[in-house]
């Protein structure tokens, strides 16, 4: 299978320079590719966008400082566009899973830049990384690559800082798992909550968030185009970034030890889309990064060789006893503990539903949506009164 090992490097001045002129010639071939495909009727192939937009532009005034760079990352935005095609058309005929794939949009300037090289565009020479027509580049090696790359991608964030990403080839790891399965419920205050009865809180980020928003506030008063307002920016961009890292090193080792500890791994499908449209918790529900959770725990299933049951978003978790299984209905977000009508157990809300996540998925419970013989107890119902009905019944089947 294959997986990215990420890298931070650190350009000279002049090597800098030439990146940026790298970024910005992938980008312009990349948007007039994208035009010349707007105005066609038909899709062109790959190989025509690059005779078209590479070969014969370098022959052009306007275009002939493309010949200045390397010419493997400029071919591969070509191929980058066709695949984003590809996705777009298998998106909208359904052939391609997951939230729908826009048509493909022009790059812009002040993002995240990017530059990808294959085989004969880079080696890798005494801890350095050479790039073609760029040099050796210092890199801060933070692991061993496990294989040789057969790809590598120069990012520039909005940060300023330059990253490699190298493609390799790994091999799933095989670690005995501690426990059979485990649920979790994800929410905001107690981030996930196990079935294990353990509760994980994410990091504080509110004096970052406090920052930020501090910042932001400077930036808006700033005019347009000046150099105070550049470095507002860049602060602001470096607090948001901060805050980035520290949410995806919390999650990532999050994940990481429930997956290598338990061979299933039970998660809740939720509806994040429909509830960032709460005005009151979608700053809350949109920091909590619940999507890149998920994410994070299917990749790393494959690499050790896990299972991720998603369990129906329906399913009434918050309703329904973990012992007993009898429903009580719905509760407000208020209640947080609940002692059950039906076998008088205390429960914490985000721990019963934790458990259920856990029997729905493995499957030791079906469906609890349907509520016929599930949500009936066992106790046999017995009436103080006699039938009325039943009385009726037997008068009019008395003889005459």
């Amino acid at each position: 299978m294959k997986a990215r090992y990420q890298y931070r490097v650190y350009p000279t001045d002049q090597q800098r320079k030439r990146l940026g002129q790298l970024f910005g010639c992938v980008r312009v071939v990349y948007n007039d590719a994208l035009a010349l495909c707007k105005k066609s009727e038909k899709l062109p192939k790959n190989s025509e966008l690059q005779k078209q937009c590479i070969t014969q532009a370098k022959k052009t005034e306007q275009r002939a400082w493309l010949s200045e760079v390397s010419n493997i990352p400029l071919q591969q935005s070509i191929i980058d566009l066709g695949t984003a095609y590809k996705n777009f058309f298998d998106s909208k005929s359904g052939k391609r899973k997951g939230k729908k794939v826009g048509y493909p949009r022009f790059k812009k300037k002040h993002n995240q830049q990017s530059a990808r090289f294959r085989k004969g565009g880079f080696s890798i020479k005494s801890n350095k990384v050479y790039l073609a027509k760029i040099g050796l580049l210092k890199t801060k090696w933070s692991r061993e690559l496990p294989s040789e790359p057969s790809s590598v991608t120069v990012i520039k964030d909005r940060v300023n800082r330059y990253f490699l990403s190298f493609v390799v080839e790994i091999e799933p790891e095989i670690i005995a798992p501690k426990n059979e399965s485990i649920g979790i419920d994800l929410g905001i205050k107690i981030f996930a909550a196990l079935s294990t009865s353990e509760k994980v809180y994410a990091p504080n980020y509110s004096k970052l968030e406090r920052k930020i928003r501090r910042t932001q506030r400077r930036l808006s008063k700033r005019q347009k185009g000046s150099k105070k307002r550049e470095l507002i920016r860049i602060k602001l961009a470096k607090l948001k970034a901060k805050l980035a890292c520290i949410r995806k090193d919390f999650l990532d080792k999050l994940s990481t030890r429930l997956i290598t500890e338990n061979q299933i791994v039970c998660l809740e499908d939720l509806n994040v889309s429909g509830m960032l449209k709460n005005r009151k918790l979608s700053r809350a529900i949109s920091e909590s990064g619940w999507r890149m959770f998920r994410d994070m725990c299917e990749a790393k299933a494959n690499k050790y060789g896990r299972d991720v049951h998603i369990i129906d978003r329906w399913q009434p978790t918050s309703q329904v006893c973990s012992e007993c299984h009898y429903r009580w209905g719905k509760l407000d977000l208020s209640v947080r503990e609940i002692v059950c009508v039906n076998c008088h157990t205390r429960h914490c809300r985000d721990i019963n539903s934790a458990k259920l996540i856990d029997s729905i998925g493995v499957g030791h419970i079906h469906d609890l949506k349907r509520t016929g013989k599930r949500c009936k107890t066992a106790i046999v119902a017995v009436s103080d009164e006699p039938s009325t009905r039943k009385v009726e019944w037997e008068q009019l089947s008395l003889p005459i």
